[in-house]
């Protein structure tokens, strides 16, 4: 898989509302009511995950729940990095706020 390059990341990153580049990696936090609401979510990303192949570095801070991805064989962005992204957006992303910085 091929690194995409840093104009192709910020061009996948505008249609990821939430998501930020931190240096070679795509992250997000997402904020929830309760503990354990955060933690049925981790359940659902490593379901997403686990049919792509590609699994996030999650981290948990009581109602926050912190996702990083990134291509770790590559080390840097690919295309699959974006699609797992948006996979979580898509089926998981309506339970959650995004955390403000």
């Amino acid at each position: 898989m091929t690194r995409l390059t840093p104009e192709q990341v910020e061009e996948k990153l505008a249609g990821l509302p939430g998501w930020k580049r931190e240096d070679d990696f795509i992250s997000k936090a997402f904020k929830f009511r309760r503990f354990m609401d955060g933690i049925a979510f981790v359940e659902k990303v490593a379901l997403v995950a686990e049919k792509l192949g590609h699994h996030p570095d999650i981290h948990v801070v009581w109602t926050t729940v912190t996702l990083k991805i990134q291509t770790h064989d590559e080390g840097g962005l690919t295309r699959l990095d974006f699609r797992l992204a948006a996979e979580i957006e898509k089926k998981l992303g309506k339970g959650a706020r995004t955390k403000k910085a």
